[in-house]
């Protein structure tokens, strides 16, 4: 099980380091061309959510791979999972229901990973 638990921690943090440095530093331009949401939020908002996700990324890997407050760990995923949240009530506003499975999918692995690693 421990295995399986780094390899969805190491998965959902790429995917989540991805998305955020694109969100934080990348040109918003661009990023509102991709994703139409980000014309709906101030550009501060945006470059928020994207420090958010870089930094819950971090959270899913540096706490139990350092021994270093291993408890953040499985409080990273949690917070992640509410980002998702957040997120597909943003894509159900804007009527753009095929975005949310990737909400769905992000948000219940990100779960899994919180509920699993509490317990352990």
């Amino acid at each position: 099980m421990n295995a399986v638990l780094w390899t969805v921690q190491i998965v959902l943090s790429l995917a989540f380091l991805v998305s955020g440095a694109t969100k934080a530093f990348g040109p918003l331009e661009k990023l509102a061309e991709k994703m139409g949401w980000v014309d709906d939020f101030a550009p501060r908002v945006v470059r928020l959510i994207g420090v958010a996700e870089i930094l819950g990324a971090l959270g899913l890997v540096l706490p139990r791979a350092l021994d270093v407050l291993p408890v953040l760990t499985p409080v990273a995923a949690a917070a992640l999972a509410l980002v998702m949240v957040a997120a597909a009530v943003v894509h159900v506003r804007r009527r753009e229901i095929p975005m949310i499975l990737p909400n769905i999918v992000l948000g219940g692995l990100a779960i899994f990973v919180s509920v699993a690693r509490t317990s352990m």
